[in-house]
């Protein structure tokens, strides 16, 4: 079984789990399946990804034919940017809860912490094709955060893309503290400082796109890819421990204390990131493996830049 580490809140939390951004339409419902029988027990999901129906049907077939029970699966998904006026973001929660068959998710995460203009159209774009934004604070989007929580529709709640002033903001106003920031985190983006303050706070970091690549976050990728997983001196850690590149970035990412969430729809690659937890690197390799950050973003969500929230105008 995949070991767990302690939320702030006393949740127990899977530290691999499967990503689902970028899935094939159609796809998701029998990967999920075969990652249940893999032993995965943790999925992120999101409103945006537009595949929370078909998580939701594998984890209720999967429950139906007794391999699990709803509490021994941990679900996350996301408040989209289109939905942070504090009037919608509980209406917003019923529809992914309705989507996915679940009375209540594991986490709710605010997607990004720029606001888009309110409505069903994810990236609403004026006529010049820029888009249009919402000058709602993500502050004011956390306090009905927080009433999702009192109304048990979701266990813990959390942040996502968010810079260390803008969680500091957050928890300057929280009555119930987010448990999670998730973040772009690969060898190449090893997110060092970020994660020290988030320690710090007792916040967890969840780590998306550990392996970099292009698949990882269309359409929101700037163009150049960088590939850790091609990378010669993880390769080179990787033979000497007669693991994949894959597996090696992982497991570095876990021994730092980050939570990752790879995806993949290919049933032996499942089965490849999961056959982690029978290995640990030494200090020299982890060391090794920190000296390839190159501070390189391949998520940027580069057209929003001038967004007041935009979190990637300071260092960390």
């Amino acid at each position: 079984m995949v070991p767990t580490v302690k939320l702030n809140n006393n949740q127990d939390f899977p530290v691999l789990g499967l990503g689902t951004y970028t899935a094939e339409p159609g796809e998701m419902k029998q990967v999920v399946k075969d990652a249940i029988d893999a032993g995965y027990r943790h999925f992120d999901t999101a409103l945006f990804y537009r595949n929370e129906k078909e998580v939701g049907a594998a984890i209720r077939a999967k429950i139906a034919d007794g391999t699990i029970t709803r509490n021994q699966v941990f679900v996350t998904t996301k408040l989209w940017n289109t939905h942070h006026r504090p009037d919608v973001v509980v209406p917003t929660l019923k529809t992914s809860l309705e989507n996915l068959g679940l009375e209540y998710v594991d986490l709710y995460l605010i997607h990004w912490p720029f606001g888009f203009k309110e409505g069903d159209n994810g990236l609403p774009e004026d006529a010049a094709h820029k888009l249009i934004y919402s000058d709602v604070d993500y502050v004011d989007t956390w306090k009905t955060m927080e009433d999702c929580v009192r109304l048990r529709l979701t266990k813990s709640i959390g942040l996502s893309n968010f810079n260390s002033k803008q969680i500091q903001r957050v928890l300057d106003v929280a009555t119930i503290k987010p448990v999670v920031n998730q973040i772009e985190c690969h060898p190449y983006l090893n997110q060092t400082k970020l994660i020290k303050f988030c320690k710090e706070k007792g916040i967890v970091v969840t780590g998306y796109s550990p392996f970099g690549g292009p698949t990882s976050i269309a359409p929101l990728h700037k163009g150049e890819s960088p590939e850790p997983l091609k990378d010669p001196k993880i390769k080179e850690v990787a033979d000497k421990y007669g693991k994949t590149t894959a597996q090696i970035i992982l497991r570095y990412l876990i021994q730092h204390g980050i939570v990752p969430i790879p995806k993949s729809s290919n049933k032996n690659r499942l089965q490849e990131n999961i056959d982690i937890f029978n290995f640990e690197l030494v200090p020299e390799d982890v060391a090794a493996m920190d000296a390839l950050n190159r501070n390189k973003r391949i998520c940027d969500f580069i057209q929003t830049k001038d967004h007041k929230h935009y979190p990637f105008n300071i260092q960390f």
